[in-house]
């Protein structure tokens, strides 16, 4: 499959959409004052920190493609 610029484009536009989503999930999780079991925040922690990394692939592809692309454009 050959990615196109519209591909990622796409790709980028989600990691940054994980990140963002993900911060903010963060942001509540350590803001809240609801006394929560342990396993709770473990799973949680576990569940941010693998988006962050998908984000961080899908982001990685997403710019990848797109220098691609601009390089056989020229």
């Amino acid at each position: 499959m050959k990615f196109e610029r519209k591909h990622s484009v796409f790709l980028l536009v989600v990691a940054v959409w994980n990140v963002l989503t993900y911060a903010r999930f963060t942001k509540a999780l350590i803001d809240t004052t609801e006394d929560r079991p342990t396993g709770y925040y473990v799973a949680h922690s576990i569940l941010i920190v693998v988006n962050i990394a998908i984000a961080g692939v899908l982001g990685r592809w997403g710019w990848q493609a797109l220098k691609a692309g601009r390089a056989t454009a020229d």
